[in-house]
């Protein structure tokens, strides 16, 4: 595919406020778009999933992870608190984190979430959850979007934020 016909497809894609097809594309955007087109299209798919954000709060439901746009949505914002994690500002990954959790309707999701905010909400660095709470090779295995697997030391954290909690 040249460049115009994945502009083209990626303008439709926008135009219905198709995110899944957005990830569909990614890997032609990296081989055929500079750095800065790159950052646009990542901006474009975020925005989006924000729209898609507000509708669904709006509309007091919760997101099905086996619905496309949904399942793209999830991950969109995940990437999103990720990304605030990534940049040093937990407080507000902490917060993306637990709207996540409570945005799906799928349990491993939310529970995966619960853990993602207690370590942000702890300031514990991105690098140190990935190295001692994420157990990134069964994640892996798993080909979910999102850190699904944890060591022990997680649910331990869990369990301690729970009880200073109550």
């Amino acid at each position: 595919m040249n460049k115009e016909d994945l502009k083209a497809k990626i303008l439709e894609a926008h135009k219905e406020a198709d995110i899944a097809s957005l990830y569909i594309l990614e890997q032609q955007t990296h081989e055929l778009f500079d750095e800065e087109t790159l950052h646009g299209y990542y901006a474009n798919i975020l925005d989006l999933a924000l729209e898609k954000l507000t509708e669904t709060l709006e509309a007091h439901r919760v997101m099905d992870m086996n619905e496309v746009q949904d399942f793209a949505t999830l991950r969109a914002l995940y990437e999103y608190a990720m990304e605030h994690y990534s940049a040093g500002k937990p407080s507000d990954a902490a917060a993306l984190f637990e709207v996540l959790g409570g945005l799906s309707n799928d349990e491993k999701f939310s529970d995966a979430m619960k853990i993602h905010r207690s370590a942000a909400s702890e300031n514990l660095a991105l690098d140190d959850f990935l190295e001692k709470l994420a157990d990134l090779q069964e994640t892996e295995n798993t080909g979910t979007f999102y850190v699904s697997r944890f060591t022990k030391e997680a649910q331990e954290l869990l369990d301690n934020n729970k009880s200073t909690e109550e």
